[in-house]
């Protein structure tokens, strides 16, 4: 008795995401769509396609929203991805400088005294 090998893959097929992410994982935290990532070392052999694309994208700073357009992948792929990264010590994340939601009393008075000269 012979076994045929059943070719049936599909190459158009698309690859499930939890193949590219190695499985069920809990939820990446520290990322948000503007967190910037710079890669700390170069893609090696043997490693993941996407982490390699990663690494091979962020020469200078990216956003997780860029990186993840670029990647068409969904952003939940990409901060896990990028977990995995960080942790190796592969690239650095950076959170943006938060942005004061008031501004200053005494900069809305100067403007609207500046104004009220006009």
């Amino acid at each position: 008795m012979t076994l045929e090998r059943q070719d049936n893959w599909d190459e158009s097929a698309p690859v499930p995401l939890y193949v590219i992410t190695g499985g069920p994982v809990p939820a990446a935290k520290g990322f948000d769509l503007v967190t910037l990532v710079v890669s700390r070392a170069t893609p090696e052999a043997g490693m993941q396609p996407e982490q390699a694309a990663i690494l091979d994208l962020c020469h200078y700073p990216l956003s997780v929203a860029e990186v993840s357009a670029h990647l068409s992948l969904p952003f939940s792929v990409v901060t896990v991805l990028l977990s995995q990264l960080v942790e190796d010590e592969r690239v650095e994340a950076t959170a943006p400088v938060p942005v004061t939601a008031v501004p200053e009393l005494g900069l809305l008075e100067a403007v609207i005294h500046g104004l009220r000269k006009l």
